[in-house]
């Protein structure tokens, strides 16, 4: 690739220095990239690429009277010159992007629109932050994305996972989950969906947002984190879904046939172990071996099963109605052990 330069305009964007400019799209795909989330790594912000949003993206670009707004990217700061910036004028730079360089700019706002357009000519406008952070660059991205029809709340969690100083404190819910979804003794270990890409090759049980909306239930329900670390919570809850693993293997093992790990499933899970930790958190030592022992009294009884009576049962209502229906094969569970005392 030859040296490339770009004519652009410098000035601010609120707070930050910009530069504006036109280029060709094949031009622009050659020199940026998107930093995808690695979930195996943790490395990257960005969501999975969609090939048919992008290819949709240029079908219309080529279209007669198409047109968009402005591409964002970001020069990521370089120790090795690959780009430089030349002024001209007060307002007019060039950016030099040497012929070794490689992607610099980093797409901030424009993944699925340059996707697919490295072969076309046609002229696009763009934007482009000056030296933003890894970081910065991320913050950037949710504020443009945060209400974006199709970006995965999953992906958007984890965002604000990685922004915040004090995560236990600020999110409890969410540092639990992302406990379960790191600790090798979990069973969630791996198997959440951050809405970014892996090469693990491993099925996703359920998304990052469903376990953490579920664990907000929990602490809400016991308020145990008032008289608790949030630290204390997470391995207690780590523990009762170790015990799940054990009590169901079956229902765990085969998720496509079991609701175990589905919303409904995981979200009335949680209300039950509130309801396990609150009637005997003043007498009991919590561990696995304690929901174990719980568990198998009667989960194992109830049907999990996709065809089962939690089948089409979803929302608020359904999952106060799921709740229900297990505590009621928890207290024929116990009246059985009455009676047969």
């Amino acid at each position: 690739m030859k040296e490339i330069i770009l004519d652009c305009m410098l000035g601010r964007c609120a707070q930050r220095r910009v530069l504006l400019g036109f280029a060709s799209a094949d031009i622009l795909h050659a020199v940026s990239f998107a930093d995808v989330l690695d979930e195996d790594t943790g490395r990257g912000y960005q969501r999975r690429f969609n090939a048919r949003h992008s290819l949709d993206f240029r079908r219309y670009i080529q279209k007669p009277t198409s047109t968009t707004i402005p591409l964002t990217f970001n020069l990521r700061p370089r120790s090795d010159q690959a780009w430089q910036l030349v002024k001209t004028s007060r307002a007019r730079v060039k950016l030099r992007i040497s012929s070794d360089a490689g992607k610099v700019l980093a797409q901030v706002d424009c993944q699925h629109r340059l996707g697919h357009l490295g072969d076309l000519t046609v002229d696009l406008p763009f934007m482009c932050f000056i030296g933003l952070s890894e970081r910065e660059e991320m913050e950037v991205f949710n504020i443009i994305n945060s209400k974006a029809k199709g970006l995965s709340t999953s992906l958007l969690d984890f965002h604000d996972a990685q922004l915040s100083l004090d995560l236990a404190a600020d999110r409890p819910e969410l540092f639990i989950a992302l406990f379960l979804k790191n600790d090798a003794r979990s069973p969630w270990y791996r198997q959440l969906d951050l809405g970014g890409a892996s090469t693990s090759g491993m099925k996703r049980r359920a998304s990052l947002r469903t376990l953490q909306k579920a664990i907000k239930r929990f602490l809400a329900k016991t308020k145990i984190t008032r008289t608790q670390s949030a630290e204390f919570a997470a391995q207690l809850i780590l523990d009762f879904w170790r015990a799940v693993a054990v009590a169901l293997p079956e229902q765990w093992s085969n998720p496509r046939k079991h609701l175990v790990t589905k919303g409904i499933g995981v979200y009335a899970l949680m209300d039950i172990a509130a309801d396990l930790y609150s009637e005997a958190r003043a007498t009991q030592t919590f561990d696995k071996q304690y929901f174990v022992a719980a568990l198998a009294d009667f989960a194992t009884e109830f049907d999990w099963s996709t065809d089962g009576p939690l089948k089409g049962l979803g929302g608020e209502g359904g999952v106060k109605s799921a709740v229900a229906l297990i505590r009621e094969m928890r207290k024929k569970a116990k009246f059985k052990v009455v009676a047969s005392g």
